[in-house]
């Protein structure tokens, strides 16, 4: 029978020999991390290869997402779908293992990992997901939600800032089913890091409100099975496994040094470890009786069986409960949300109040909250500003089966938290600050756009708008940035209703994250037909119209809709015949078919001027070149809302004057 070491040197071997026929990846980290994986995945972990999306398996997160090739040789051998030729394909083109650990591609894989300190930031999400299911659902005798959620971090994990925010907020919340294992080796890409990281990690975490477990040996499966049985004893806190590990385990000439981090070992120096280690077999050769050992398909199905006899007895005792826990795990909405909040917007556009975007996105969620108890909110320190609280708001802290994160001021952490909350599954995370801090924030949203999550971002305080907080405060480019991230959708609403039609469709969308950006300042109302009540899905829509072909178009957002009607009302009088074009979403719009595009954008009509307080680059693809963009190319000033939109030239006469120029 194999030995556990031969059960690890598997896990070496095709590491090296997947970087070495690639010529690229990170082999040191698996053979380095490949004794603690084998004791996690062998003797603990609750996992199902034949089904990977098994409700209450276990979270496995590599945060140290370089050392893909540790995760792919797990999958491949406990029986995933993840093939030897698939091994062999590591960094191609098109293959299911890329070179870092990327969601979607292999079974298995969790979440995408590679910029470092996100992995285990997702696992503190996944983690709060799990205890909140939990608490919401599990009863009596029927704990139908119950795992664990592991991570594995390096020193650049460590290193990087997003560690703090996530870990101290772990400790806070006390979340006791998360075990992290610290591969603590000592080297990064640059060498040794005892010339730029000395912390002390374990009084680093004791701090956080940890449970430290110091000093494992991590090449001793006794020993670093002894501390996965004190960490899964400690049922009040988060756990530190601090494991002593050789970065490139088994290289006689490269283990231990940054040489082996990030290249291939070299055909010789392969040969050399197969030698040191014992391992007599071809490259991509695993023997029979190890695959035996590591194959936990027979494992996982009685697993999942048994658990869901829990959930058939858990659905006769409740089975209202167990219907909707059905429903939140499968990600649908309860069947009445869309028509529920058809006739809230409706009665919005009814009451038709002049309010802040950041008011109406609050009323929004007092109306669509109810109806959704999937909804975990948060916000970063800002909630009395964001206005993310409604009614039935419960923090999370004080209750194990609440609903809204106090985040404090982490806006990266909160924002890849958020991430591994939509990972998890069973729930719908938003999360809020102010919209120039959203560049704290603009990596974790990149992954949530690369993994297609729904997660939804809340940015008030959207322009100069903000007024006197100043420069610093006053976004100018992070609304035309954020278009720009691939998968991501963005609502700028100009009034209430709009605001409350943005917040629907956010809710709906379940092909990537959005970003809803809010006035701190009031918006008036603009009248419409139930006709273009409707079509305010569609990102773009003729709000105002002449009789004819218009002359000119005006296009706009958020609060300068309302100097757009202005200036229209202004131009009318003048006899001019005038479009105006409310645009809280270019690329809901843009997703539209052509016709409906050419209907409210007509190619013939080339006189066009946008206007939007921010970059201005981002609209000449809609008025062209012939036309013209108000907006703000510099950095704002400290002053009221109001002299501010007069110094940069947004006023409805500016618009009036940019209509004639184009004419």
């Amino acid at each position: 029978m194999p030995s556990r070491r031969e059960l690890a040197n598997a896990i070496r071997a095709l590491s090296m020999d997947a970087v070495q026929k690639a010529n690229s990846g990170h082999p040191g980290a698996p053979m380095g991390m490949a004794d603690i994986a084998e004791v996690l995945w062998n003797d603990y972990l609750q996992h199902n290869p034949a089904n990977p999306n098994w409700a209450n398996r276990d979270r496995f997160v590599l945060s140290n997402g370089h050392g893909s090739m540790l995760v792919y040789s797990l999958l491949h051998l406990t029986g995933y779908d993840l093939s030897i030729d698939d091994l062999k394909n590591f960094r191609q083109l098109h293959s299911k293992t890329p070179g870092h650990p990327e969601y979607g591609y292999a079974p298995g894989v969790e979440t995408t990992t590679g910029p470092l300190g996100q992995g285990i930031t997702n696992a503190v999400g996944m983690a709060i997901a799990e205890r909140t299911l939990a608490g919401q659902f599990n009863r009596p005798g029927h704990e139908i939600i119950d795992h664990y959620t592991y991570t594995f971090l390096g020193d650049g994990c460590m290193m990087e800032g997003i560690s703090h925010e996530a870990c101290s907020l772990a400790g806070t919340l006390k979340l006791g089913k998360l075990i992290a294992f610290y591969d603590d080796n000592g080297i990064s890409i640059d060498g040794e890091v005892e010339g730029w990281f000395r912390d002390d990690t374990p009084k680093r975490f004791e701090a956080y409100g940890w449970h430290v477990i110091s000093k494992v040996d991590g090449h001793n499966a006794e020993a670093i099975k002894e501390a996965i049985e004190e960490a899964r004893a400690v049922k009040n806190k988060p756990s530190l496994i601090c494991c002593k590990t050789i970065i490139g385990w088994g290289s006689p000439n490269k283990q231990g040094k940054e040489e082996c981090h990030g290249a291939p070992l070299g055909e010789s120096e392969v040969a050399l470890v197969r030698q040191t280690i014992g391992w007599k077999y071809a490259p991509f050769e695993i023997p029979t009786e190890i695959y035996k050992k590591w194959d936990a398909k027979a494992k996982g199905t009685q697993l999942e069986t048994d658990w869901n006899s829990q959930l058939a007895a858990y659905t006769q005792t409740y089975p209202e409960l167990a219907a909707e826990l059905q429903r939140r795990l499968k990600g649908e909405l309860p069947a009445y949300f869309l028509e529920k909040a058809d006739t809230f917007i409706s009665s919005v556009d009814a009451k038709a109040e002049k309010i802040a975007s950041r008011k109406a996105s609050q009323n929004a969620l007092n109306a669509y909250g109810p109806l959704l108890p999937e909804f975990m909110g948060g916000s970063a320190d800002l909630a009395g500003s964001n206005l993310t609280l409604w009614s039935g708001c419960k923090g999370i802290n004080k209750q194990v089966d609440g609903n809204y994160i106090y985040y404090g001021v982490r806006e990266f952490g909160m924002a890849a938290i958020m991430n591994g909350i939509a990972l998890h599954g069973g729930f719908i995370p938003y999360g809020a600050t102010f919209l120039i801090f959203s560049e704290y924030a603009r990596n974790a949203l990149r992954m949530a756009a690369l993994m297609k999550i729904r997660s939804i971002l809340v940015f008030t305080h959207d322009s100069i708008g903000l007024g006197e907080d100043g420069p610093t405060h006053q976004p100018i480019e992070q609304t035309a940035t954020l278009r720009l991230i691939p998968n991501m959708s963005v609502w700028r609403p100009g009034d209430a209703v709009e605001s409350a039609v943005a917040w629907k469709m956010a809710i709906k969308r379940q092909t990537g994250p959005s970003s809803l950006i809010f006035s701190r300042q009031n918006l008036p109302h603009q009248e419409r037909t139930v006709e273009q009540l409707e079509l305010i899905e569609r990102g773009g829509y003729i709000l105002i119209d002449c009789e004819g072909t218009p002359e000119a178009i005006i296009i706009a957002t958020g609060s300068e809709v309302e100097l757009a009607v202005g200036a229209a009302n202004q131009l009318k009088a003048k006899g001019k015949k005038i479009r105006v074009v409310s645009m809280p979403s270019t690329d809901v719009f843009d997703a539209q078919e052509d016709a409906y595009r050419e209907s409210v954008l007509p190619a013939k009509i080339t006189a066009r001027v946008a206007v939007e307080a921010g970059v201005t680059d981002g609209w000449i693809k809609y008025v062209g070149l012939a036309g013209k963009v108000i907006g703000i190319n510099r950095f704002g000033e400290s002053a009221p809302a109001g002299a501010l939109f007069k110094e940069f030239g947004l006023t409805v006469d500016n618009v009036v004057k940019a209509v004639e120029s184009v004419l």
